[in-house]
């Protein structure tokens, strides 16, 4: 008798979840991606249980139609690719169609959403990836996604969740990256009804570190201005002086996205040689526009990391 056999479609969902869904954290992460793509300038964030009994995120973006609002939770269903081209020159944060479905396999997820000048909109519930209801709405334009008991049907992935405490600072790492960012996007993250980070569209970078991280430290950082034939190099860095004993106030992007990258991280680094005390990490904020066919973001499934020509 044969041993290998195919794997039943609820047991390969689960197996990719893991890969895309880490944590309450990875949830936020794809979820504020996606609000991003879609154009939104107000995006609000509430979770409940520091994200493993809600994370419901509002935007006013462009919303789908009924048969988008279908198609987006089915793996490898995407929008923002067509062809190995594409693949090798990603224009948006969102590409691998993995999300939603990943995210839907793990949890209660219900989605709804309206296209701009459409008289109604269209609301989806699953439930550990199968479809429970669907149907038209009346609900403002954008898009409001709600993730009920993340991991409900994959206890094993719950127990290795950290701390409460550690979970929710995870949270509150990704928005205050992506509002760092996107100085003209309104960003308010609440958790059991209080406010965490309240971060509201700005007309540039350094009044929004001010909200975020304070006015005296947003006063005295250095402006990053740099281009040349291969990369255009944005953003603030901090004085010697102000330097800490964490890398917590470090922030990379690359194209937008925020990243992880060691060559990069070197690079500032070795910006500053011998200015730094030992065990003290500058602080800085950079964005780096590349040409995308130089850069491959798609190394692993939560595209934080990525490699650069």
């Amino acid at each position: 008798m044969a041993k290998i056999k195919l794997l039943d479609e609820d047991l390969i969902n689960k197996i990719a979840a893991g890969e895309v869904i880490e944590r309450p954290a990875s949830v936020v992460k794809e979820l504020l991606e996606n609000s991003l793509d879609s154009g939104a300038t107000i995006i609000n964030i509430d979770i409940r249980d520091s994200g493993k009994k809600l994370i419901k995120i509002i935007d006013n973006g462009s919303g789908m139609d009924e048969e988008d609002a279908k198609n987006c939770v089915i793996r490898h269903a995407t929008s923002k690719i067509n062809s190995t081209d594409d693949l090798f020159s990603i224009q948006t944060l969102g590409f691998r169609g993995e999300a939603l479905a990943s995210i839907a396999a793990v949890s209660r997820l219900g989605i709804t959403t309206k296209k701009k000048n459409e008289l109604e909109g269209f609301n989806i519930v699953l439930e550990g990836g199968k479809v429970v209801s669907s149907g038209p709405i009346g609900v403002n334009e954008g898009t409001t996604v709600e993730v009920h008991d993340l991991f409900f049907n994959t206890p094993a992935r719950k127990k290795f969740l950290k701390s409460d405490p550690i979970e929710l600072r995870h949270i509150i790492d990704i928005v205050l990256r992506y509002s760092l960012f996107n100085k003209r996007i309104s960003f308010k993250l609440s958790h059991e009804n209080h406010v965490l980070v309240n971060s509201p569209a700005v007309e540039d970078l350094q009044s929004n570190v001010a909200s975020i991280y304070g006015i005296s430290l947003a006063k005295d950082l250095l402006a990053i201005e740099y281009t040349d034939e291969n990369v255009k190099i944005s953003g603030y860095i901090a004085k010697p002086n102000n330097s800490r004993n964490d890398k917590n106030q470090q922030s990379i992007f690359v194209n937008g996205r925020w990243v992880k990258n060691e060559d990069i991280n070197k690079a500032v680094y070795d910006g500053y040689h011998s200015l730094l005390f030992v065990g003290k990490h500058p602080i800085f904020i950079l964005n780096l526009e590349l040409n995308p066919e130089r850069v491959d973001v798609n190394v692993h499934p939560p595209k934080t990391e990525i490699k650069i020509e």
